[in-house]
């Protein structure tokens, strides 16, 4: 159901169009600053109808909604507060102080119910969904979450092995001002394990920093001995070379290679050759 934009002025329609794309109660709370009387009922009633509209903690501030809590028509502002605060299980034990429900109300109120059991746990047992939305059977139940996953209210799977409904997201409700202390707290704790996370993760960066710089040092020596191991080899292979080249011209030369060795006996027995026939000649007339 849309709202009657005959309630407001032009400036606020204007105003209207631009908020509701982004915040769909934005339209709801500018209505409100001129309606009155029965115009006001009727808007909750629109509020409480509309797709998309689940929270409503600005409209229940307005002064116009706000009058109507200690009025005749206090069962209105009450149970604009029960959408905006409590569950489908408060509304069945408070009827006599709220109004009745449309099947579209009953069923937004629902899904606003599992919202505010998802933020208690994630693994929500069908058992507890079913009492607390007054459902008697598990294919009703199922339906109904299916609904919700479509309608991006939350996001998650049916577990039918383990009868369980787990939700990955689910969308925010309006926070009561007695409730804001234990935001503060959750979210400093939250801070605090972060921080703690961090200095962890700080410490084993720097532990990981001081290890690789071991082992980069471990093989810059490694390197380097290997480098002089290369040097050593060369050298003692120039070595062994050289050993084995002198070797083998010792061996030439003892073997006959120096020419002057060779020539000495060669002379000697020309010589004496000589003196034979030196003698031979002598004795013969």
């Amino acid at each position: 159901m849309t709202p009657d934009l005959n309630l407001v002025d032009g400036e606020g329609a204007g105003q209207q169009q631009q908020f509701s794309a982004h915040n769909p109660i934005e339209q709801y709370v500018l209505l409100s600053k001129s309606a009155k009387g029965l115009a006001c009922l009727e808007l909750i009633k629109q509020v409480l109808e509309a797709p998309g509209v689940h929270v409503f903690g600005e409209l229940l501030a307005m002064p116009n909604i706000a009058e109507l809590q200690t009025g005749p028509n206090a069962g209105y502002y009450n149970t604009l507060n029960l959408f905006a605060y409590g569950t489908y299980r408060q509304y069945l034990e408070n009827q006599a102080q709220l109004i009745p429900l449309t099947p579209v109300m009953r069923k937004k109120l629902q899904h606003l119910t599992i919202v505010s059991l998802a933020i208690k746990t994630k693994c929500i047992p069908y058992k507890e969904l079913l009492h607390e939305m007054d459902i008697k059977n598990v294919r009703d139940l199922e339906d109904l979450i299916i609904e919700a996953i479509y309608a991006d209210i939350i996001h998650g799977k049916l577990d039918q092995k383990n009868k369980q409904l787990e939700v990955d997201y689910a969308i925010g409700r309006d926070i009561r001002k007695g409730n804001v202390s234990e935001i503060v707290e959750t979210l400093q704790e939250w801070c605090d394990s972060c921080e703690t996370i961090l200095a962890c993760l700080e410490n084993q960066i720097h532990r990981a920093n001081t290890e690789k710089q071991k082992r980069l040092k471990h093989k810059d020596c490694i390197e380097t001995e290997i480098a002089n191991l290369k040097k050593l080899i060369k050298v003692q292979a120039g070595n062994d070379s050289d050993e084995a080249m002198a070797t083998d011209s010792g061996r030439e030369m003892s073997a006959g290679g120096n020419p002057e060795i060779r020539k000495k006996p060669t002379k000697s027995k020309s010589l004496k050759a000589s003196g034979s026939a030196g003698m031979v000649s002598r004795k013969m007339p």
